[in-house]
């Protein structure tokens, strides 16, 4: 079993039951003793980054809209972001490779050069202690390494791509259908 540890993704298994999580692929930015917090990548809301965030849309990925990071503290935002260069000075907290954590309440001006793209989530999905392990442990999620394009890439199909990547069986739960009673 690949350990769990920040920077990693979290991909759903079919069905997982929870509609918080069905088909979704979370990138863990903390682990540890007190438990686990990440962001769910492929889940855009219809919310423009303009509208929730003015001054940030320009530096936001396609699409330019707020993303659903999870069902905890729905009304909290978090900003990933890609950085250009290896120190892009401070309210950047690394999570995996180019990627990580932006404080928003930097001006958007002041992190121009630093950073090349953000993606903004409301809320994140949380994790009490092992309580995640107790999922892992019950099938819910497959731990897989992430890569540059997960964060900042398109969303749509995110989840198939990343198991598909894997190739052998896990590469197999690309292929399960939406609702198993119609297989």
């Amino acid at each position: 079993m690949t350990p769990l540890a920040k920077g990693m993704l979290l991909v759903a298994t079919p069905p997982l039951v929870d509609p918080n999580f069905d088909r979704t692929v979370v990138l863990l930015l903390e682990h540890g003793d007190g438990g686990a917090v990440g962001v769910v990548l492929n889940r855009p809301s219809d919310t423009r980054v303009a509208e929730a965030l003015p001054g940030w849309e320009l530096l936001a990925a396609e699409p330019s809209t707020v993303f659903v990071g999870g069902p905890v503290s729905e009304d909290a935002a978090i900003a990933l972001g890609a950085a250009r260069r290896p120190d892009p000075g401070s309210g950047f907290m690394p999570v995996v490779g180019e990627v990580g954590t932006i404080d928003l309440h930097r001006n958007p001006d002041d992190v121009w050069d630093d950073i090349a793209a953000v993606r903004i989530f409301a809320g994140y999905a949380g994790w009490g202690p092992g309580q995640l392990e107790d999922e892992l442990a019950n099938h819910a999620w497959v731990v897989l390494p992430s890569e540059a394009d997960d964060v900042m890439g398109p969303p749509e199909d995110l989840w198939r791509r990343v198991l598909r990547r894997q190739g052998g069986t896990t590469a197999w739960l690309a292929n399960a259908p939406s609702d198993p009673s119609v297989n």
